[in-house]
């Protein structure tokens, strides 16, 4: 019909080799039309006809919130994501993210307790970035894993845009924690944008050009999100009891547990960064962290899970460099 010459249909051993493989790793396969199928998934135009899935599916039917940002996040965007995440969580709202570097490893972590799904770009046994691989184990046992891609594929640049689609479609609304002017969380709000749902957005400041698409979707037309009640009232699910944290899952996750090293790498150009990309040192991890709106000692070193001591000392040779100072009240400034 489309014209594509000497087409054939996928051959059986290929199909029954990756039934096999999705078997191995405990996968579960869902086609177009199965009871389990997720249906906010399935209502978007070009829904996947399979999909591969690790968890507890019933999450798909839960009402879920899509929480993305920038994979370089600032210390104030981790923590919004961390307070949004974790508290639309005991409002029994499933959040849902790519499972990238920053705001959404953030956000995962937050809502580990209450129900998270995480979408791959590849398989899903292909964990990317690789330094989530306990995360993703975590999301596997008391949350949901979904990839519409064949166990053991590797993700190329198209894949991640793929993926956004399927965040967008899974859920009921895009919340945008954080954003540059050209970002794949862009790309997430034009996707849910275009299929009907609602686009939130948190402000920051203007200065700092990780909130320049958070800004300028506000200015556009997105809801303003102050707290978790601003995305409640856009959902109309304000009245939805607290749901009870599971025993078996990671306490909270949240405000005091910090991301790895280097888990803030950004990719060019809007894009996921590619296998192998260099970690940055804990200097430009720190500027990286305080942003504009700055930060607290105690909380950069939370954040880039780094020993205090050593936070300290680089902070106080940023300090005689002249690229950070303190305020009145001891919170560090970046200064460049």
């Amino acid at each position: 019909a489309a014209g594509v010459a000497r087409y054939t249909p996928c051959p059986e051993g290929v199909a029954q080799a990756e039934i096999r493989a999705g078997r191995r790793i405990g996968a579960r396969l869902l086609l177009f039309g199965d009871p389990d199928y997720p249906p906010r998934l399935a209502a978007i135009p070009g829904a996947p006809i399979a999909l591969w899935a690790l968890g507890d599916l019933s999450l798909g039917l839960r009402p879920a919130v899509a929480v993305v940002g920038s994979r370089n996040a600032s210390s104030l965007g981790l923590r919004a994501a961390r307070r949004l995440a974790r508290e639309l969580g005991e409002a029994g709202v499933v959040v849902v993210s790519g499972l990238a570097r920053g705001i959404d490893t953030a956000a995962h972590e937050c809502a580990l307790a209450t129900g998270t799904i995480a979408v791959h770009a590849g398989g899903v046994d292909h964990i990317y970035p690789p330094e989530n691989s306990s995360l993703a184990a975590e999301i596997g046992r008391t949350g949901l894993r979904l990839s519409e891609h064949p166990p053991g594929h590797t993700p190329q640049a198209r894949h991640f845009a793929q993926r956004n689609r399927l965040v967008a479609g899974l859920a009921d609304a895009v919340l945008v924690v954080e954003a540059r002017a050209q970002s794949g969380s862009l790309i997430t709000a034009s996707i849910a944008l275009d299929l009907g749902k609602e686009v939130l957005a948190v402000p920051a400041s203007p200065l700092d050009p990780r909130s320049e698409g958070c800004n300028r979707l506000i200015r556009d037309g997105a809801t303003l999100v102050r707290h978790a009640g601003d995305v409640l009232e856009v959902l109309g699910s304000t009245r939805l009891p607290p749901r009870v944290p599971r025993p078996d899952a990671p306490e909270a996750a949240g405000e005091h547990r910090s991301m790895p090293p280097g888990a803030a790498a950004q990719g060019s150009g809007g894009q996921e960064g590619t296998p192998g990309t260099q970690k940055p040192d804990l200097a430009a991890r720190l500027l990286s962290l305080l942003g504009a709106g700055g930060a607290d000692l105690d909380q950069l070193s939370r954040d880039a899970g780094r020993p205090m001591a050593e936070v300290a000392a680089t902070v106080s040779r940023l300090e005689i460099e002249g690229r950070v100072r303190r305020d009145a009240g001891g919170r560090l400034i970046r200064l460049d």
